[in-house]
């Protein structure tokens, strides 16, 4: 397996770890994101919904959150799970969470879902910077 092979799977497992602990009592879709920074760490998220639905936070921008507070202001890629673990499906990240991507990263930041991998510009075609 190449490099890039290794980093996939281990940002997938780390992402399918991190779904785990979703709050997700509204929708039962549980999210899970493992982000590497460009030093080599990995962040992960979860997904965490409120009653108050607009209220939500996406795994991926929990992920972000906890890598920038840290200090982290470069990423490679990321990966995104979601689903159950007897029915995990490709879940390519929501209109805000990839502007959040793009005010981080540049245009070939790689996004491995369960089963595709995306650059960033394919995503966001338009976004407001990258």
């Amino acid at each position: 397996m190449s490099d890039s092979g290794k980093i996939r799977e281990n940002l997938l497992k780390q992402a399918r770890i991190a779904r785990e602990s979703a709050y997700c009592k509204y929708s039962s879709f549980a999210v899970g994101a493992a982000l590497l920074t460009e030093s080599g760490e990995i962040y992960t998220g979860c997904n965490i919904e409120n009653a108050s639905y607009s209220l939500c936070i996406c795994a991926e921008r929990i992920a972000f959150g906890k890598a920038v507070s840290e200090g982290h202001r470069k990423f490679r890629a990321i990966a995104i799970v979601g689903g159950s673990e007897d029915s995990e499906t490709d879940c390519p990240p929501c209109g805000a969470c990839r502007q959040f991507m793009a005010e981080f990263c540049n245009a070939d930041f790689e996004i491995y879902l369960a089963e595709k991998k995306y650059l960033l510009r394919e995503l966001l075609p338009n976004a407001f910077i990258l």
